[in-house]
This record gives C-alpha cells, structure tokens and sequence, in this order.
C-alpha cells in the first residue's frame, strides 16, 4: 500500500523533473560564446526611428488591460449567480467584497482618465 504523501511527492517531483529539464538542456546544449549579434537590441541591425517606424501608444495597452478585467469579473461572476441561491451569507460578503474592490479599481481608472 502506497502512503498518501508519496504521490504528492511523486507528482512534485516530476513537475520539478518536467520544469528543469528543458532549462538545463538549454544550459548544457546552448551556444557558450556571445557574439555582436546576441548582445543587439530586437531583431534590427540599427535602432533607428524614422517615418515607416510608429510609436506604440500605451493607452492601447491600458485599455485592453480595463477590458480583459471587465471579462474576467463577468467570468468570475458567472458561478455567483448560478449559485445565488444556495450561496450563504459568506458566499454572499464574498461576492460583494470582489464587487467593491473591482469598483475601486474602475473609479481609479476613471479618475486617471486613462478611458477616455
């Protein structure tokens, strides 16, 4: 009979196994020598800026992160409101305090104006 605590310790250490295998190949079998051409910056020869180039907008940046946040709270709510009427008065505080924190977060950003 296997103890209970040997398959976590079997499954810990294959993910341990798993996650440092590819890092170590990469060490042992990688390139040992830098040239001129691993120490660039990006992919181009000459960091020149000029008119095909644009500059990236972070407000772009700023507005996916507020939409990605308003997607994942109605994918948290979902179970919520599926549950409504099973959930106790801690399921309920619960959803109310994640509710109150994701409200800040929105007049924060708002008050910023980083949605304009």
């Amino acid at each position: 009979m296997i103890h209970p605590h040997a398959l976590v310790g079997l499954f810990l250490s294959v993910a341990v196994v798993l996650g440092a295998a590819p890092l170590l190949l990469a060490w042992g079998l990688g390139p040992k020598k830098l040239n001129t051409r691993k120490l660039q910056d990006g992919e181009r020869e000459t960091a020149t800026l000029d008119e095909t180039s644009i500059e990236f907008e972070p407000e772009y940046t700023l507005f996916a992160l507020v939409y990605v946040v308003c997607v994942v709270t109605a994918a948290l709510l979902l179970p919520w409101a599926l549950a409504y009427r099973d959930l106790s008065i801690e399921g309920v505080a619960g959803a109310a305090v994640f509710l109150a924190l994701l409200g800040a977060g929105l007049i924060y950003v708002a008050s910023k104006g980083w949605l304009a």
